[in-house]
């Protein structure tokens, strides 16, 4: 299981923001995506921090109230992020998911972000591998 790649698994073509997105147009591209989160990049695409739905949701309910679509994605955005690498081991990153860690990576290589890899992709790595073991076992 060691073998199996986050590479291989990774969404290659995911939503990426930057600070000067107004919130508003992220959280459009997040819902026509299906994603819960997304990576913030500068114009290099180097990771700067990342933006998930109960952040977005947090400040629209308060903009909300005050009738007020002003924020950005600067205003919300966590820099303190964690990030994992395209030839890092799925079953490792499974086993980060367990505790309170995020349910989105943004997938990081010489700098820039080149994917994310959420839960379901993890599932679904860590399903396939179990087929071909039960597979090879009968």
């Amino acid at each position: 299981m060691e073998s199996v790649k986050v590479i291989d698994y990774m969404e290659r073509h995911p939503v990426k923001l930057t600070p000067a997105t107004p919130l508003s147009s992220a959280v459009e591209l997040l819902l026509e995506k299906g994603q819960l989160g997304a990576p913030v990049v500068d114009e290099e695409n180097r990771l700067l921090g990342f933006i998930s739905e109960q952040e977005c949701l947090a400040k629209l309910l308060e903009n909300s109230y005050h009738c007020d679509l002003t924020a950005k994605v600067s205003d919300v955005m966590r820099t303190d992020v964690l990030s994992v690498g395209p030839e890092d081991s799925v079953l490792s990153l499974a086993e980060l998911m367990l505790g309170q860690k995020p349910k989105v990576y943004p997938v990081v290589e010489a700098e820039r972000v080149i994917g994310i890899i959420d839960r379901s992709r993890v599932l679904k790595a860590i399903g396939t591998h179990l087929k071909v073991c039960f597979r090879h076992a009968v």
